[in-house]
């Protein structure tokens, strides 16, 4: 290896396809280790922060897993990061990262891990600044010669120069006569800005100018401005240099004297503080990046410069010491302490090359290990080592090395090959060369004897043998019955036209149907249930081992007219049919649990008779509504989004409880005269476990949640259904009253179930139901919010009910929602606009429910009340 080479000493490459410059790279202690050992920081301009910890095994190795310490994608691209003491209250560093509208300050942390993956590292944002421009670079310092803590100073891409004190904004500056932004940075020595403006001239800004200058509302001059009511901003001093800048690096080597380095496009500069130059080179290639740093000789500065041509050059004032090559065109280069070896050389690439290495032959590492002074008790060791073999000579005897038994795993897993190739081959690639590849299928079976969560099967093949699928989970997400057995294929794709070639997206689908086997079972059948509902039909009675031929019971062959199911959840169903009536009957001890039975046993029958080529065969249902057991549904569901909301109020609190607490804590340790903590550590314990249990609790509720709303769905469906068949409502009419009922599939504490179909049956009620016109011309609330209670919603439903037992149709149009063609014998009600009115609503829909009960001469109608069986 050549000796004018960069060794190797680290070396990774960042992402795909993403992009860096010379401020997304900084090294620093930032997880404030005190082990002197930097980090390196990156950004890019994709989102990505990545801190590294290189820890090669030997020279030259690449990066391996546990080097990455951390690795998040933030929303908006890095334009760069910077580490200091950048929050009040704490000399402690933190990391600041720059977007093109936010500033970002966090605290970069680590937990030790008590596993061999090592420790965790996580970042948490301290504060953040929304800037109203579009950001350009920043630098940092102690402005104003404060002490402790670090002030950020941004330049925007207009030339504004916004200060922030740390969570606080300060002020903001436009530099006269800027057109771009240049480099930026910031001399603690003489408490100024040096930049470098569009007319290529070096130009330096007190700090204390900036701050009493007139204030930067808007760029141009404004009349109290030309009348001098505020201070203009003027220059300290500016230095020609004839080239656009690349970078700007203070140096400070003493108290006494700092110098102001400028990288321009063909030139590098060196100047006093004062703006005078003190030398400059003239350099043979176009550089990328540099870097200043100290010298080992008194009095002369060593500079880093990247260029071009992928070397990296290493000057001492003015005269070339070294060269080296790099297999990239760095674009940053830093120069840190990692793993106790001082002097590594770090720069990054455009497309994400990031290199640690080092000048020269390769460095000495080995330390020599610490001799133990303390003298060895021989007598000890003896007696300790014997003690231990009587132990493991004891275990020998009465287990032996290896277990006798074998214990039952809580899963089995088994895999059967098919012997045949598939019809159609599942290949990615179908063809390689002239042949067509095959495939097989392979069965894999899981036996669980206990309950177990989040099984996951992994399949391997080796290469280049693969797989159309190698990643399986398996979670049962709870212990009842899904709301429907129906599901949906969805397709996307783009069609190519001649004015688009991307082509317009469009989509198709498709519905599938499940079978009942997949969630229930054959059960023992059960004559005692609190829920019952009979299905009238106007066709003989078809034995249940026609229509269910799965579930029969081999035992008990000649009962044909009795079948139990059982779901997988372990409620049980039972389906009598009658022996002389045209009758049906399902009952459970769920009411909820009726649904897929009645269904299943409807869509059966219908396919059943189709078979036998009748064409007029009909269900009906002559019983009363169950809305009370449906009402109970309703009412567990809103409880549980009512006590989740209040859930998650108190775990607000607590939290911010917490905080405070902590906040309490930290001001007494910084403290330097120690006070007592009057049970604040013990308050913070109690404080911390009941904020994890509120946590454990909000999960809880929110699974209950998930699965009442599941039941309440299941429960809809079989109202409908009853609805549909107790009316003879058609097709469409049953669709908009499912378009009603069902709107959503999944509800959140924003957005509930209640509100949703209280706003759509209010809707049905005052258009195609309402009594009168004046009804139709009432506005709905074009806001939904939670209700306080279910009562008005209950009202509507029972409402919605009477108006479709006297006649009223469901329809999506005008025409047919006015009031002469709806045929509505008794009259109905309006729709009640208050609580009184919903009163008195309720006494006449009671009264009229109550009348029919006593009617001769007019046919029977349902009535709304709990469901009673009928016997046979």
């Amino acid at each position: 290896m050549s000796l004018f080479k960069a060794r190797d000493w680290w070396s990774t490459v960042l992402g795909e396809k993403e992009e860096f410059d010379q401020g997304c790279l900084c090294l620093a202690d930032v997880d404030n280790s005190g082990n002197g050992q930097d980090k390196i920081i990156v950004g890019s301009f994709m989102g990505y922060l990545r801190i590294f910890n290189p820890h090669p095994v030997k020279t030259g190795d690449g990066a391996q897993a546990e080097d990455l310490l951390l690795e998040v994608q933030l929303r908006d691209p890095i334009l760069q990061v910077e580490v200091g003491k950048f929050v009040s209250g704490t000399e402690m560093l933190h990391l600041a990262v720059l977007h093109s509208r936010k500033l970002c300050v966090y605290s970069v942390s680590g937990t030790l891990g008590n596993v061999e993956h090592g420790n965790q590292y996580q970042i948490k944002l301290m504060y953040e600044h929304n800037l109203q421009r579009t950001a350009c670079n920043m630098t940092y310092g102690s402005f104003g010669g404060v002490r402790g803590r670090d002030l950020i100073c941004i330049q925007s891409m207009d030339g504004m120069l916004m200060v922030f004190e740390q969570e606080s904004y300060a002020f903001g500056r436009f530099l006269p006569g800027s057109l771009l932004p240049g480099p930026l940075a910031y001399s603690s020595r003489t408490d100024s800005f040096i930049t470098v403006s569009s007319c290529r001239q070096v130009e330096s800004y007190k700090y204390q100018v900036l701050a009493f200058a007139t204030d930067a509302d808007k760029r141009q001059e404004t009349e109290q401005q030309k009348l001098g009511s505020g201070k203009r901003l003027v220059v300290d001093w500016t230095l020609n240099i004839g080239e656009q800048a690349l970078d700007i690096c203070i140096m400070s080597f003493n108290q006494s004297a700092s110098s102001v380095f400028v990288l321009g496009e063909r030139n590098f500069f060196c100047l006093k503080d004062n703006g005078q130059i003190q030398f400059m080179k003239k350099l043979d290639c176009s550089p990328s990046c540099f870097l200043p740093y100290c010298s080992v000789s008194e009095g002369t500065i060593n500079t880093l410069i990247g260029n071009h041509s992928s070397l990296l050059h290493v000057y001492q004032d003015v005269t070339l010491k070294w060269a080296s090559q790099l297999p990239h065109v760095p674009v940053a280069a830093r120069v840190g302490s990692l793993r106790d070896l001082k002097g590594v050389i770090v720069t990054l690439s455009e497309d994400g090359h990031l290199q640690c290495s080092y000048l020269g032959t390769d460095p000495s590492l080995f330390q020599a290990p610490k001799v133990e002074s303390r003298e060895l008790n021989y007598d000890a060791l003896d007696a300790e080592l014997k003690e231990l073999q009587r132990i493991i000579k004891d275990v020998n005897k009465s287990q032996g090395v290896w277990p006798m038994t074998e214990r039952e795993d809580d899963l089995k897993i088994s895999a059967v090959v098919s012997p045949d190739f598939d019809s159609v081959s599942q290949a990615p690639d179908v063809e390689v060369g002239t042949d067509l590849v095959p495939s097989v299928t392979v069965k894999v079976t899981l036996q669980n004897r206990v309950a177990l969560q989040k099984a996951k099967l992994s399949v391997y093949v080796q290469p280049p043998l693969v797989l159309s699928r190698d990643q399986f989970t398996f979670e049962l997400t709870g212990s009842y019955a899904p709301p429907e057995l129906e599901g949906n294929a969805v397709v996307s794709y783009a069609r190519p036209t001649d004015r688009s070639p991307e082509g317009i997206p469009r989509v198709t689908q498709c519905k599938f149907r499940l079978p009942l086997k997949l969630i229930c079972l054959p059960g023992q059948p059960s004559k005692i249930a609190s829920h019952k509902l009979t299905i009238d039909t106007n066709k003989p009675p078809v034995s249940l081992l026609s229509l269910f031929p799965g579930f029969a019971n081999q035992s008990e062959d000649e009962q044909v007219n009795v079948m139990g199911f059982r779901f997988l959840g372990g409620s049980q169903v039972t389906l009598l049919a009658s022996k002389t009536s045209q009758r049906y009957r399902i009952q459970s001890e769920q009411f909820e649990d009726l649904w897929l039975i009645t269904n299943e046993l409807i869509i059966r029958l219908q396919e059943y008779f189709e078979k036998q080529g009748s064409k007029d065969f009909a269900c009906s249902f002559s019983g009363s509504m169950p809305l009370q057991e449906y009402f109970a549904l309703i009412d567990h569901h809103f409880e549980l989004r009512i006590n989740g909301e209040k859930l998650e109020e108190l775990l607000s609190e607590r939290a911010v409880q917490f905080r405070a607490i902590q906040r309490r804590l930290l001001t007494r340790f910084k403290d330097k005269t120690p006070a007592p903590l009057q049970h604040l550590d013990t308050l913070l314990d109690g404080t911390y476990k009941q904020v994890m249990a509120l946590a454990d609790a909000v999960e809880e509720n929110q699974a209950s949640v998930f699965q009442a709303f599941s039941r309440l769905r299941s429960a809809t469906h079989l109202l409908l259904l009853l609805v549909g068949l107790w009316q003879k409502l058609s097709a469409d009419q049953v669709a908009i009253l499912e378009a009603a009922f069902l709107p959503l599939q999944h509800d959140t504490q924003e957005l509930g179930w209640e509100e949703t179909v209280d706003a759509a049956v209010s809707h049905l009620l005052k258009t195609c139901l309402s009594k009168s016109s004046k009804e139709q011309a009432l506005n709905l609330s074009s806001q939904l919010s939670k209700p306080r209670d279910t009562s008005r919603l209950k009202k509507h439903i029972t409402l919605l009910c009477d108006r479709l037992a006297k006649g009223g149709r469901l329809c999506l149009s005008t025409d047919a929602a006015a009031p002469p063609t709806m045929v509505m014998p008794g009259g109905c009600a309006p729709i009640p606009e208050s609580d009184l009115e919903e009163r008195a609503t309720e006494q006449d829909s009671t009264e009229l429910f109550s009348s029919h009960k006593h009617l001769a001469a007019e046919p029977p109608t349902p009535e709304v009340a709990p469901l009673q069986g009928v016997s046979e």
